[in-house]
């Protein structure tokens, strides 16, 4: 049976991520399934979650001031509130958690962790500008979960974000960086990894896929453990 992911964003209805994270997870043998403020109901049959990128995280969440050049336009407190309830539901009921940019950041504050509001000024040795395109590198840890699913431990990867996770969360590790030491990559025992980058956009590399093709095969094991007990 092939497992259903559960793939938060945004509720614009023209979402280049969504159709991207769709295809790759379709790619990896998972049928996507999109929630938003404007379809807020968890399936029943989701086995696990991707919470995907998009604004800024409102700082009420991580009790931090607001930096004066950041407005109230940067964020979706609905979008905020939404995701921290399926990352809750997730941590509650041991679904595998995948989180991109925004998402990473987001698992990091609910596990009671903080991020660095704009990163912009700590970059020295990597450029400020978002791409798309892999032009920046990132190291993991060669024990970490995230070396394993991809097979190497540097990957060349895209880069649009301006926050970035700052005190971690409980439970989770930093496994990777880039060449400013900013966080790059979280995980987690518990079925949960978290990338700075956008994966979904670089689904014509295998190294990418491979991903996808974790949280496939976590939330695959989840629900044959879960038929398992009925």
């Amino acid at each position: 049976m092939t497992p259903v992911i559960a793939v938060t964003g945004t509720a614009r209805r023209f979402s280049p991520s969504w159709w991207c994270i769709r295809l790759a997870l379709r790619l990896a043998g998972a049928k996507a399934h999109r929630i938003s403020v404007l379809n807020p109901d968890i399936p029943p049959d989701a086995q696990g979650f991707v919470i995907s990128g998009g604004d800024d995280i409102h700082p009420e969440h991580y009790l931090e001031s607001m930096d004066k050049e950041i407005g109230d336009e940067d964020f979706d407190v609905e979008r905020d509130q939404l995701e921290i309830a399926c990352i809750r539901h997730a941590l509650d009921h041991g679904k595998p958690l995948l989180g991109i940019c925004r998402g990473a950041q987001l698992i990091n504050v609910v596990q009671g962790g903080s991020l660095h509001q704009n990163i912009n000024p700590m970059r020295k040795r990597t450029s400020k500008r978002a791409h798309l395109r892999p032009r920046k590198t990132v190291h993991l840890e060669p024990d970490s979960r995230l070396a394993a699913i991809v097979g190497t431990t540097r990957l060349k990867v895209n880069s649009l974000h301006k926050q970035a996770v700052d005190r971690l969360g409980n439970d989770l590790a930093r496994v990777g960086c880039d060449l400013d030491r900013i966080t790059q990559a979280i995980e987690s025992e518990r079925d949960i990894v978290g990338v700075q980058w956008h994966p979904e956009y670089l689904f014509m590399f295998g190294v990418q896929r491979k991903i996808f093709r974790w949280l496939r095969d976590a939330a695959d094991r989840r629900r044959q453990k879960h038929a398992g007990t009925h």
